[in-house]
């Protein structure tokens, strides 16, 4: 028997630079009055644009997995940060029996990268929150990503916080030569996909034309893109939908989401 307890949000974050983990952004200063809103988690399930794997869902396991710094080239101090958050064995069995082993592979070759981190140790510092991290399957298509997010869903009703980062926006190639700006196709698709994520249009979310400019240019080689329907496909019966961090910079969008109690983020506004 399991028992309910209150019932977690589903939060997809727009996590941008590595940097914004150490630095005074914005979009930090959210993560953390967020963090300080929620309620204490039993666990952590994350979903990062960072560990992609084909043929099966990886799922982080090991009593504390090691913080991954994988970037080059940014300030030092970036490279000191640990996140020593224990591993969450429980919920990895849990995970296992919600979608099935033939689904899922642990995997103690990896740990948490900067997609995981990077948001959590400004939300949640002190690292203390049992974890685990889950690989994007790229064999499985947009529509499948939702089924698995569906499958996860019961989760929340337990106590586990499920965190979904990437970006709706993110092109690095486009962002270099447009930085500083907001271009259009950039606005229009971020747009799009806020009102698809408000109106739980799965049909938006996941199904674009192949004349569809702005969505090229915006999911580009899709990683960053695919975590948010982690957090779409989450959504339970009864919950709002809750945008913060709303920018763009270039191809880039920071926009983030809460999937249940919105009143969560009323320190934000």
């Amino acid at each position: 028997m399991r028992f309910m307890t209150q019932r977690m949000p589903a939060l997809f974050l727009g996590h941008g630079s590595p940097m914004n983990a150490i630095i005074d952004s914005p979009e930090r200063r959210g993560w953390v009055t967020l963090g300080q809103a929620l309620p204490r988690p039993k666990a952590i399930l994350v979903v990062s644009a960072h560990w992609e794997n084909q043929g099966s869902i990886h799922l982080t396991t090991g009593d504390f997995p090691r913080t991954i710094h994988d970037f080059s080239g940014f300030h030092p101090d970036l490279y000191k940060v640990l996140y020593p958050a224990p591993g969450a064995p429980d919920l990895v069995e849990r995970v296992a029996q919600l979608l099935g082993e033939a689904q899922v592979r642990r995997d103690d070759s990896w740990g948490f990268d900067h997609g995981s981190w990077g948001v959590l140790h400004p939300m949640l510092p002190k690292a203390d929150v049992p974890m685990i991290q889950l690989g994007l399957n790229r064999s499985l298509s947009p529509q499948q990503h939702l089924a698995v997010a569906a499958a996860l869903a019961p989760l929340r009703e337990e106590g586990v916080l499920i965190v979904s980062s990437g970006n709706v926006v993110h092109n690095l190639p486009e962002y270099f030569k447009t930085m500083g700006s907001k271009p259009d196709w950039a606005v229009e698709f971020q747009d799009r996909i806020t009102a698809a994520v408000m109106a739980d249009d799965h049909t938006a979310l996941t199904e674009f034309a192949p004349d569809d400019r702005a969505a090229a240019l915006a999911i580009n080689s899709a990683e960053h893109y695919l975590p948010l329907l982690y957090t779409v496909g989450a959504r339970l019966p009864g919950d709002e939908v809750g945008v913060f961090n709303h920018g763009i910079d270039g191809a880039m969008s920071m926009t983030s989401y809460l999937i249940g109690d919105t009143g969560l983020l009323k320190t934000l506004h």
